[in-house]
């Protein structure tokens, strides 16, 4: 089997969608609609950086993963440098890939409000998901698939609390939107991993896989597919409403 480093796989999982998306999107010539997706684009890449730094190295530091010999440039802190690369360059896959299929999707009709107990009810939701979280942390076998909930809680508490109705009517728009560029990272993810580019330990995962994949892996990519895509999906509806 060909050696196969980090930067190669941005090389040839990473750039290819990014560059053909990038390229599509600009032949529509959709100015206006490129810089209104571009403000919350570019706040989420800097809230993502943020987030996830230290739950990535701490992870790394804990053994949860680590990186075959000679497979990665460099580090900052314990994480390449390649990942953060990709905390910067998943996001931008997934709202390129979300802009062009989002005028197939029709807006819903009438006006979507929340209440107070809607908020409330949202925040809930989030929170029971990272009390699971938090409880799975007790045990090596689920502790990673604990990691994954209790750290997505806050951000999914926030969004679902400013407008999970809104996200609800949106619904065939946030499924297509999340499934393609889940899916695809974790096939890469898949490869990456069969070429020993990262190893995840078995100490801190349940063994339960999906054609190879640890089930944690297709857990990390659906929660941070779904981080971008309702935040794109919540920022043109609050706006409006600020401005109503």
């Amino acid at each position: 089997m060909a050696d196969l480093t980090y930067v190669g796989f941005h090389a040839v999982f990473v750039a290819p969608p990014l560059l053909v998306l990038a390229s599509v999107t600009a032949s529509t010539r959709d100015e206006t609609r490129s810089v209104v997706r571009a403000i919350p684009t570019v706040a989420i890449l800097v809230l993502a950086l943020a987030y996830t730094t230290p739950w990535d190295n701490y992870l790394i530091h804990r053994g949860v993963w680590w990186y075959g010999d000679g497979t990665v440039a460099g580090r900052i802190w314990l994480a390449p440098l390649e990942e953060y690369l990709f905390v910067l360059l998943q996001p931008i896959v997934t709202a390129l890939w979300l802009g062009l299929i989002s005028k197939a999707f029709r807006e819903p009709r009438g006006t979507v409000a929340m209440t107070v107990r809607d908020r409330i009810g949202g925040v809930v939701a989030a929170l029971s998901v990272g009390a699971l979280g938090v409880a799975m942390l007790t045990h090596a076998a689920t502790f990673y698939m604990g990691a994954i909930l209790s750290w997505a809680a806050p951000v999914l508490a926030l969004q679902w609390a400013v407008g999970w109705r809104q996200l609800l009517a949106r619904w065939r728009l946030l499924v297509v939107g999340v499934a393609a560029p889940a899916l695809y990272f974790a096939v890469a993810d898949r490869i990456a991993i069969e070429y020993g580019i990262w190893t995840i330990a078995g100490e801190y995962t349940t063994g339960l896989t999906i054609g190879g994949l640890p089930i944690e892996e297709g857990l990390f990519f659906l929660v941070t597919t779904l981080f971008v895509v309702q935040g794109l999906v919540l920022y043109p509806w609050v706006i409006d409403r600020w401005r109503a």
